[in-house]
């Protein structure tokens, strides 16, 4: 928001970047649909964004604390 308003742009999505700290690739068939789903479990929205090693999840700021608190018990369940 701090850059968007001087160049006259506005802020339409508060949101957090958390980077999935595992190395994902094409072969992870499901992988982020996994995750994704939790999010949305909880009425969460994300916009998920994929790049070459990593993936990135786009929440909104005031749920971050949430999102990760998900994303801790999703791990645990899956061993890692």
């Amino acid at each position: 928001e701090s850059q968007a308003k001087p160049a006259g742009l506005a802020g339409t999505f508060r949101c957090r970047m958390i980077t999935l700290d595992i190395h994902s690739s094409l072969e992870a068939v499901g992988f982020l649909a996994a995750i994704t789903a939790k999010l949305a479990a909880a009425d969460m929205g994300v916009n998920p964004v994929s790049a070459f090693y990593h993936d990135h999840l786009f929440v909104p700021a005031e749920r971050a604390e949430e999102a990760l608190a998900i994303l801790g018990q999703l791990a645990a369940e899956s061993g890692a």
